[in-house]
């Protein structure tokens, strides 16, 4: 099977997790399942996986709602879960060894928090995150509105990519030092996978939840048969919805997408390669809406978000370092394999935090990427303004993507107290070293 074979999904069986209503306690159980990855006609692939399934249940809840989540963890290994994008209290924030000891096999998990913003986020293991996650532990996680936007279809798009073999098993090499010092571990298949799995009519508006839920791959995404705007990122509304051309997904970003239908053959994901197109999925299509009438799309009712303090905030730099062609990588390959990458010279969560917040404390952080291989950083517990031109507040997100060689500058409120996970979600770089920690206090 080449490459082209395995990357276009036309005709792809669906992966398709169920909805799970979170009013009342919601269990989610961690176990080995099998899953058809690859097209029918090839064999159904050994993964982990939530409630018997990869992607895990869709769980929903209104917008100040509480989560009651009983994890059972029923691998052979150690687990958690991590909601992310959520502002959550820290105890709930699912990272083993700085909020939570790990769960045990066999062992379970009481997970309770609410859910104070309304938008699509997703939720994954972080324990051994890069093995698991890649294996199918994930699933997305979406906060209603009180009164959501007026659409036709919900859907939830998320966008993986898999290391298979040509047995049709997933790669278990994922202590690949070449991955983890280069742009990570790279799958050669690649699919979107919708979820509910319904047909579409011409001139249906619909809501697109789109989530890069790889371990590394950066997706630039193109939507065919569709003209609309995206109205949210990383589940944080836009002031004004922009066109949806040029939209680039790092791993763990968000995008939501209103949007018409506009053909009558197909509603597309093509992925943009420097090879060329490729199809990762398409929404079946039946007939034509004849009663909607077209109109400008609104931009989404705001989350409360405490405006950062520019005039007094604190000034940081986070440096990223590492990887190959960089003394650190020569040093990595002498000695410990998760100190390829670091921040500010330290590789790992050490004792020491990046910096110690007072809570409501604003801060402006220059994050320089000082490496030959972009970065998706991720804060745990809040979310950041990117400073746009003219020193002003931008997007509103809890991840951003800092190319190779390049600079983002943001500004954040840390009102939420505890310990925070701070990292590069390209989970191959997470594993060898590019991970840190805030304290606010």
């Amino acid at each position: 099977m080449n490459r082209r074979d395995f990357l276009i999904v036309a005709g792809a069986a669906a992966l398709t997790p169920h909805i799970a209503f979170a009013s009342t306690q919601t269990q989610l159980m961690a176990q080995p399942v099998r899953a058809q990855i690859l097209p029918e006609g090839h064999p159904a692939t050994a993964m982990l996986g939530f409630n018997g399934g990869t992607p895990g249940p869709v769980l929903k809840m209104q917008q100040g709602g509480m989560f009651d989540i009983r994890f059972m963890n029923r691998l052979d290994e150690d687990s958690a879960i991590h909601w992310h994008g959520l502002r959550t209290d820290n105890a709930m924030d699912g990272v083993p060894g700085l909020t939570q000891e790990v769960v045990k096999p066999g062992a379970e998990f009481a997970y309770r928090f609410h859910a104070p913003d309304a938008g699509t986020f997703w939720y994954h293991s972080h324990n051994r995150s890069l093995e698991q996650v890649a294996k199918g532990l994930y699933g997305p996680l979406i906060v209603e509105e009180s009164a959501p936007p007026d659409v036709d279809h919900d859907l939830v798009v998320m966008i993986d990519d898999w290391r298979m073999t040509e047995a049709g098993t997933l790669a278990d090499d994922f202590d690949n030092m070449h991955d983890q010092a280069h742009d990570g571990r790279l799958g050669n298949y690649a699919r979107a996978l919708v979820e509910p799995v319904k047909q579409v009519q011409r001139g249906d508006r619909v809501r697109l939840r789109l989530i890069n839920v790889a371990t590394d791959r950066i997706f630039p995404v193109i939507i065919e048969g569709a003209d609309g705007m995206v109205v949210a990122l990383d589940g944080m509304p836009l002031p004004n919805p922009r066109p949806m051309s040029d939209l680039v997904l790092a791993p763990a970003q968000r995008a939501d997408i209103i949007a018409d239908v506009t053909s009558s053959d197909h509603l597309a994901f093509i992925f943009q390669t420097r090879e060329g197109s490729y199809l990762l999925g398409e929404i079946p299509m039946d007939g034509e809406n004849a009663v909607r009438v077209p109109s400008q799309v609104p931009a989404l009712v705001p989350n409360a978000v405490a405006q950062p303090d520019m005039d007094k905030a604190v000034s940081l730099t986070l440096s990223m370092e590492g990887g190959a062609m960089s003394r650190r990588m020569m040093r990595g390959m002498m000695g410990r394999r998760d100190a390829i990458w670091a921040f500010n010279g330290q590789s790992g969560v050490t004792d020491r935090p990046f910096h110690r917040f007072a809570r409501g404390q604003t801060a402006r952080i220059k994050l320089i990427n000082d490496t030959r291989f972009p970065h998706g950083i991720h804060l745990h517990g809040h979310h950041f303004f990117e400073i746009g031109a003219g020193d002003t507040p931008g997007d509103f997100r809890d991840t951003t993507l800092v190319e190779a060689g390049g600079t983002r500058e943001i500004a954040c409120v840390f009102d939420n107290p505890g310990k925070w996970l701070l990292h590069c979600h390209m989970l191959g770089h997470q594993a060898a070293g590019m991970k840190t920690w805030v304290d606010v206090i």
